[in-house]
């Protein structure tokens, strides 16, 4: 039974998550600061979190940071609404998604399935092909899911191994990014742009020589963004 730690301090926000994760089949731990959630995250095994970001005693930026020092474990962000630059400051810091409240305890419910099942592909790398894909100071290694920039490792979320995997295997094609969307996340595209945004931007910072002027992610005006190998 998988195992999520639901963190807000609103505990009627708690107790709705907590009700609707039990009654899909998860296994659930609750912290109501960014204190009580690094205690139970360091003494539980967790295999996601869904984490609010303002919190009292120690926030939920702080405790992603916190986390992802030591694991890759998904984490879905909850932000009220308009708190749009907490968000992409979260994306940026290793969150893997993001939902804004009010909420449908549902659609959470969908997001932890596909965040899951997502971490489950990029861990499970018995069904990986062992298969190298070299582009200019680029190797892609399918089997161990790394990439190597200049024979260094390139730290990557699971998210952003995927997204430019699907890049690098899908070389000098324009894509939209609701075409990108849909192949990296594997969830119907509802417009919603920032996110993919905020994940090129990530990457090409990870990549680039120079993020502003990029050589593999180029974004292709009113239509999307190309990966050019060549």
């Amino acid at each position: 039974m998988e195992s999520v730690l639901i963190v807000d301090d609103e505990e009627e926000i708690v107790e709705l998550l907590d009700f609707y994760m039990k009654n899909n089949g998860y296994n659930t731990y609750k912290a109501f600061n960014g204190k009580e959630a690094i205690k139970v995250f360091e003494e539980e095994s967790i295999d996601i979190i869904i984490l609010d970001i303002m919190m009292p005693e120690c926030d939920g930026k702080e405790v992603l940071k916190r986390v992802r020092a030591k694991s890759g474990v998904p984490i879905l962000f909850l932000s009220a609404k308009g708190e749009d630059i907490d968000k992409i400051d979260g994306l940026f810091l290793g969150a893997d998604d993001y939902i804004a409240k009010p909420f449908n305890p549902m659609e959470i419910v969908a997001r932890v399935k596909a965040l899951l099942r997502r971490s489950a592909v990029f861990n499970n790398k018995e069904e990986k092909k062992d298969h190298i894909i070299n582009v200019a100071n680029l190797r892609l290694d399918e089997m161990a899911c790394k990439l190597y920039k200049d024979n260094l490792e390139v730290e990557l979320t699971s998210v952003e191994y995927k997204l430019i995997a699907f890049f690098i295997k899908n070389q000098n094609r324009v894509f939209t990014k609701g075409q990108l969307y849909e192949n990296v996340w594997q969830e119907s595209y509802l417009g919603d742009e920032r996110i993919i945004m905020v994940y090129i931007s990530k990457l090409r910072e990870k990549i680039e020589i120079n993020p502003k002027e990029p050589k593999f992610i180029k974004t292709i005006r009113g239509l999307g963004y190309i990966f050019e190998g060549n």
